[in-house]
């Protein structure tokens, strides 16, 4: 195997999962789909009361979570500082091993869903009772597939042409008995991280910026030494080549300028030893040297799972990979992971350092697969393919346990695709599936999905002890008790499920990927939280199966929910923390108890009574309304069992007495009993909120088994109730004066937004403190079938000053305002913060929110009106995109036959891929926006999305899914397609006809400034501008929004188009704490405008002054241009379609002798043709065509009327003239390529042997050409300009061919032609310019690739 390298400091990308990697402890990263600074802390759950089952016997009390002198600093010794690096004291495993060492996590089976996991990282090689740990490693999104179709055989001497073009040489000891070779490439940069393609640039740009400065001192001394030589340049020859020298110099410091490294290309190769599917890689372009990288040099791998062998490609990236074969060998799997985050999590979870046992991770027995979720090409997003594939290889291993650290917000929870998959997964096959529930705290209500929103999963949150804090953190003075991270997120769900179901450590020193060249990092995150406790439950699933108690993730949930201790004080914590701490060693006494108990999971659904729909999972009361008087509500309790369980031996024996217990008694009143059996029951509960304070309230309605009360709640009813506090006064306003905060203090606020209100004018005062504070500041707001609103700013205050905010609120619903000083800041000093907060309500309320202006000249009528307090009504509106309606061209619906795509059911996934086109006049930076499918993963009931856009040479510039992203596109066609999954056809089938939409960004220059009316004639008649009103509350104000003047509207764009943009009424002045002042808009809306239909054109359909035709006359005209119409429509691929062309033109050449017109299309068809075999006659059959176009026009007449000046006015006259300037442009053309025909039939006749003496006459014939199109065009125009770079070329100025070929190349700014740059690498070689040759040859792979890559 190739050995690894090394590598330079990693830098996270966290746009797509849920960890931070900080610069500082105190600077932390939140993760997907947003970006923010910072973390946060929080105390977590409430101690179990006194008739909690965590007061029986069986198990110890509960521990709360403090340093041994919480009034002293906490000291750490070297193991303990070691320890904190990988926590496992906090959730009792190190106490769970020291008692059971055996139980370590072997036997058990986990999968790790995330961005990869290196093989070849500390700790990963093997678990504790010596096995691999690693037992198979997959790329679950497609990411690193290598279309391996093509099959070639070896010539004699065992060598064949690969993918790339390069020559390949197998080993000979290499088995292959059919001698058919798989053959294919990829761009090695397209498998890298982003991290790693940095640091692969920087190297190898330094690299070949020595060579490129050898070319430069190079060309300077020939510059140099000619200057010295020919003192005065009189000779034009003399002239030309000083000329030609210093553009040599010109072009290679242009190169440097604009060295854009596109990373070199691998050839990949499979074949069937008669065993096994083989796969060797050449990495020579990796390489300095040439003997490096061979492909005969590599030591062949196969399917992971089989030898479990991996590779690296080169000493210089150090980066890991393994390989797997599908479909017959026609398809390669290059796995390498997306980002170190995956590996991290893997070594939290299963790491085993024998020589380091402090930092193994928590369960080092454990073995794992995994299951790259996170795509490459999305910068490590997650999508719905990589999901559905993780899921059916969990499955298809047997794996025991599912770890993933992943997620988002979203729109439903408990809904969609996955959700289902999960369902079924846990359900029947009985994994157990823990995942992350996110980092968008400490704001209630922010749990992601699926960890936070999934009834199935087990959603953790994220939690820092004091050693962890004074350790992996290396704060100054940790706190005296553990508590919640700021940022971990908080429930309850939208639909009133608790959200978080238990919480671990939430940061960890682990194994990171060689290519990063260290081997562990500091990660902190609810993703570094759910490996903990995953690792913790492998703990515990290694103990069952040793002592032979039945594993099912029912029994495994109660047990971790029913054994938590307590993080926090109150109540409410439950919200932040869910059941509590983990503590293994209690879980593993539970399940002894309960080994002989049937597993069952109670399944809780809530409705409000007499209602059906909607169902709820607990009680979510928000808002004044839903707290003003009492509510009933109806509860349904439905034991479920695994689908494996027997209808006579499980469902109908089983029956439970229950007992109801209500956290409060007056609140929430509930029955005392119930009767339990397989069918399930249901039961009413009062809620009366009347009597609370304002503020939030957290209880529970749970059942206890009467005969074993010990088992802790059966099932929990989770009841949330916020009570808001009103806003006052005009503009209403709430303000909280001289808070106390402390690191890690969160203070929230539940505000009802009153109805008008739209947006916020927030001020903050930060005083009383010494050394800087930050502070996070979000707010919340639920609405229906929407994502919470939210807004969030981290703010720091360096010393006591003032920051004002503003942002955006929909009146009518209440907003949690939470305000928190992170924990670790401010954690050495002595002094609180004291926080001033004032909030105004502000609102200007619209008629009509969206607006629409249909095309014509009308304005459209606005009506403003404040409710609030007098507001200045100051509109302003501006359209600055484009949006584009496209049908797709092609449908295209394939079963995915390899077993990755074969669903755990047995049904197969199939796809459909559609296709579009669209075509830009200019470039512009573009986006794909399908309303159907985007912006939801999770919430969803469409298995996946994936689109590429790419150019006409099959160049992609773009790949999305769910979260399109703008792309810079030059000029030219493109090209995109859709692919898209799912087991049902007839789903996919609905499908067929999707609407997709382009939206393309407007130069700011192009940005329309809309005017405003106080009159509906003003746009036309000019009169009765409207600027700006103050608005009385309660009285409306209305305006008029006047259309776009026609001359604005973007050139070219099409009737039917729509041009989006956004309108505002107001703007704020805002305190950026440093005594100035910014202005803004706090909230705008959409606003579009519908191109209208062209105006028609009034020349059209008008009688030609002079001569008319008769009507015969006109018929052959217009026969004949439709018979030349369709010859140049007809195909010339077979040799008998050329037959056919060929008769037919020579046809038509006799019916219409000389008649330029045609000639110049034929010519037209044999340059644009494919090229003949044999590539001399072709091009005398360019020549002969070129000649006939130019024997037929007659020069001197045309030059004669060139010559003279038209008369403008004169219809007829310009007529004529453009009439003589396109058989101009015919001429011109002909000659051209002419010119080209016969520099090219040089070339080829001096390649061949024996035919010196046949060239002599063709470079006078060339200059002959070439002197004549000068008479008639500009040659360095791009249209010509190619006849001048050969004609430089020919005379050995190969520096002024590559500036004029450059110069054509950029001046075109549309998809490039391949045989500008094929002619581009020539001149290179003949300079001998081998870096930039080698460099180009790389851009060549970029911009033609040869086949379109796969989904």
């Amino acid at each position: 195997m190739r050995s690894a390298a090394t590598h330079s400091q990693y830098k996270a990308d966290i746009r797509s999962f849920s960890y931070f990697i900080p610069p500082s402890p105190s600077v932390l990263l939140r993760s997907r789909p947003k970006v923010r600074l910072n973390g946060d802390t929080k105390r977590a759950m409430p101690p179990p009361s006194s008739s909690s089952p965590a007061s029986s016997p069986l198990l110890p009390p509960p521990r709360e979570v403090k340093s041994e002198n919480s009034r002293s600093p906490f000291k750490l010794t070297e193991s303990t500082f070691l320890a904190s690096l990988m926590p496992k004291k906090e959730i009792g495993a190190d106490r769970f091993l020291e008692a059971h060492p055996t139980y370590d996590g072997r036997g058990v089976l986990v999968a790790i869903f995330d961005s990869g996991v290196d093989p070849a990282a500390a700790g990963l090689q093997v678990t504790s009772d010596g096995k691999p740990k690693i037992i198979d490693i997959l790329d679950c999104t497609g990411s690193g597939d290598v279309d391996t179709s093509n099959v070639v055989k070896a010539d004699v001497d065992g060598s064949f042409v690969g993918a790339s073009g390069r020559r390949l040489v197998v080993n000979p000891s290499w088995k292959n008995p059919s001698q058919e070779w798989h053959v294919g490439a990829r761009l090695i940069y397209e498998l890298f991280t982003s991290t790693l393609c940095s640091r692969l640039k920087k190297e190898r740009k330094k690299k070949w910026d020595e060579k490129n400065q050898e070319a430069i001192s190079e060309a300077l001394r020939q510059l140099n030494e000619f200057e010295k030589k020919h003192v005065k340049l009189e000779d034009l020859t003399l002239k030309k080549a000083h000329e030609d020298l210093q553009n040599r110099l010109d072009f290679l410091r242009k190169q440097a300028e604009s060295y854009d490294d596109k990373g070199p290309i691998i050839d990949v190769v499979a074949w069937n030893d008669g065993d096994f599917w083989r796969v060797a890689v050449d990495t020579q372009s990796l390489e300095d040297t040439p003997d490096k990288g061979k492909l005969a040099d590599f030591i062949p791998l196969t399917n992971y799972r089989t030898e479990r062998k991996f590779g690296i490609f080169s000493k210089l990236d150090a980066c890991s990979f393994v390989t797997n074969v599908y479909d017959d060998g026609n398809l390669i799997s290059i796995v390498t992971d997306c980002s170190p985050h995956g590996t991290h999590v893997a070594g939290i979870a299963t790491a085993y350092h024998p020589e380091e046992p402090l930092l193994n991770g928590v369960a080092p027995g454990a073995q794992l697969i995994s299951c790259k979720i996170g795509d490459t090409r999305l910068g490590s997003m997650e999508t719905g393919t990589g999901l559905t594939r993780a899921l059916i290889a969990a499955v298809e291993h047997k794996c025991d346990l599912i770890n993933m650290s992943y997620g988002e917000p979203t729109l439903l929870p408990d809904y969609g695709r996955f959700v289902d998959l999960v369902k079924e997964a846990v359900d029947k096959h009985h994994l157990i599936f823990i995942s992350s529930a996110g980092n968008s705290g400490p704001a209630l209500t922010t749990v992601g999905a699926p960890g936070g929103t999934t009834t199935s999963i087990i959603g953790v949150g994220a939690y820092v002890s004091p050693a962890m804090a004074a350790g992996a953190h290396c704060v100054v003075d940790p706190p005296a008790e553990g508590l919640e991270y700021t940022w971990s997120s908080r429930g309850p769900t939208a639909d009133g499920d608790l959200g978080v179901c238990i919480s671990a450590p939430g940061a960890a020193v682990a194994p990171v990927p060689t290519w990063t060249l260290q081997r562990r990092m500091l990660m902190n995150g609810t993703s570094m939280a759910s490996p903990s406790a995953c690792g913790g439950v492998a703990l515990l699933i290694s103990a069952m199966k040793a002592e032979g108690i039945i594993v099912s993730p029912y029994n495994v949930r109660r047990a971790l929910e029913n054994t938590t201790i307590s993080i926090g004080d109150g109540a409410e914590e439950k919200l932040t923390t869910g059941q509590g701490l983990l503590q293994i060693d209690r879980a593993y006494e539970y399940v002894q108890q309960s080994k002989d108990l049937p597993s069952i999971s109670y399944h809780i659904t809530v409705n409000e009574a007499g209602k059906s729909t909607p169902t709820f999972r607990g009680i979510y009361l928000r808002g004044a309304n839903a707290c003003d008087q009492a509510s009933e509500w109806t509860v349904q309790v439905e034991p479920k069992f695994h689908e494996d369980a027997s209808n006579l031996e499980d469902l109908v024996p089983f029956e439970e007495c229950v007992q109801l217990y209500s956290s409060d008694g007056v609140v929430i009143r509930a029955p005392e009993y119930l009767m339990l059996t397989h069918n399930g029951r249901n039961f009413n509960i009062v809620v009366d909120p009347v009597g609370l304070g304002d503020g939030l309230h957290y209880h529970e309605v749970y059942g206890i088994d009467c005969r074993a009360p010990w088992r802790g709640p059966l099932f929990r009813v989770p009841i949330t109730i916020i009570k808001p506090i009103a806003s006052i006064g005009r503009p209403p306003i709430v303000t909280f004066s001289n808070v106390s905060f402390c690191p890690g203090h969160i203070e929230r606020k539940f505000i009802e937004v009153p109805l008008g209100a739209t947006w916020v004018q927030a001020t903050m005062r930060a005083s009383g403190f010494d050394t800087a504070r930050r502070f996070f500041i979000d707010t919340i707001q639920i609405c229906p079938l929407e994502r919470p609103r939210k807004w969030e700013s981290v703010v720091m205050f360096s010393s006591p000053s003032v920051k004002s905010f503003a942002f955006p609120v929909k009146g009518g619903f209440a907003m949690e305002l939470t305000v928190a000083q992170f924990w670790s800041s401010g954690i050495g000093s002595h002094e609180a913060t004291l926080v001033d907060f004032e909030i105004a309500f502000h609102g200007i309320i619209i008629n009509q929110e969206s607006l629409m202006l249909d095309g014509s000249e009308a304005p459209v009528r606005v009506s403003a009106r404040s409710l609030l307090a007098a507001e200045k009504l100051l509109p302003a509106s501006t359209l600055n995109k484009m949006k584009i309606a496209l049908h797709p061209v092609d449908a295209n619906l394939k079963t995915l036959l390899t077993n990755r795509d074969k669903l755990p059911s047995g049904k197969q996934i199939i796809a459909l891929t559609l296709t579009y086109k669209f075509k830009l006049d200019e470039g512009a930076e573009v986006k794909p926006h399908i309303p159907l499918l985007n912006n939801r993963i999770y919430d969803t009931k469409f298995e996946s999305q994936f689109y590429t856009i790419s150019d006409s040479n099959k160049r992609v510039y773009a790949s999305g899914d769910a979260y399109p992203d703008y792309v810079k596109l030059p000029k030219g066609e493109f090209t995109l397609r859709l692919h898209s999954r799912h087991e049902s056809i007839h789903i996919l089938e609905k499908l067929k006809q999707l609407v997709l939409f382009i939206k393309r960004k407007l130069e700011r220059k192009d940005y329309i400034q809309l005017s405003f009316f106080s009159v509906p004639d003003g746009p036309i008649m000019g009169n009765g501008t409207y600027k700006s009103s103050v608005l009385v509350p309660g009285q409306d104000e209305a305006f008029y929004i006047g259309p776009p003047l026609r001359e604005k509207l973007p050139k070219n764009s099409l009737p039917g188009v729509m041009l989006l943009g956004s309108i505002s009424y107001d703007s704020v002045n805002l305190e950026n704490g440093k005594g100035n002042q910014t202005q803004q808009s706090p909230i705008s809306y959409k606003i579009s405008y519908l191109i209208p239909p062209s105006k028609i054109d009034e020349e059209k359909g008008k009688e030609t002054t002079g001569v008319t035709k008769s009507v015969s006359e006109l018929l052959d005209e217009e026969l004949r241009d439709n018979k030349i119409k369709f010859l140049a429509s007809l195909k010339r691929e077979t040799d008998e379609e050329i037959s056919a062309w060929s008769a037919l033109a020579d046809s038509l050449k006799m019916e219409y002798p000389n008649y330029t017109p045609l000639l110049a299309k034929i010519l037209e068809c044999l340059v644009s043709g494919n090229p003949e075999q044999d590539k001399s006659c072709h091009n005398k059959k360019i020549i002969n065509a070129a000649n006939e176009v130019i024997d037929s026009i007659d020069k001197e007449e045309l030059l004669k009327f060139l010559s003279l000046k038209s008369d403008s006015e004169d219809e007829e006259a310009e007529k004529l003239k453009k009439k003589r300037e396109v058989t101009r442009d015919q001429l011109a053309e002909a000659l051209c390529q002419k010119g080209l025909a016969l520099a090219d039939e040089e070339s080829y006749m001096v390649e061949q042997p024996n035919t010196s003496d046949v060239t002599s006459d063709i470079p006078d014939l060339f200059e002959e050409t070439f002197k004549e199109l000068k008479k008639w065009v500009d040659v360095k125009s791009i249209k010509y300009c190619m006849l001048l770079v050969v004609r430089e070329r020919r005379c050995g100025r190969y520096g002024t061919a590559l500036k004029h070929l450059n110069d054509m190349i950029e001046a075109e700014g549309e998809p490039a032609k391949k045989k500008q740059y094929e002619l581009k690498l020539q001149l290179l070689d003949q300079i001998g310019w081998t870096h930039v040759a080698s460099y180009e040859r790389e851009w060549m792979h970029v911009r033609f690739p040869a086949t379109l890559p796969l989904f």
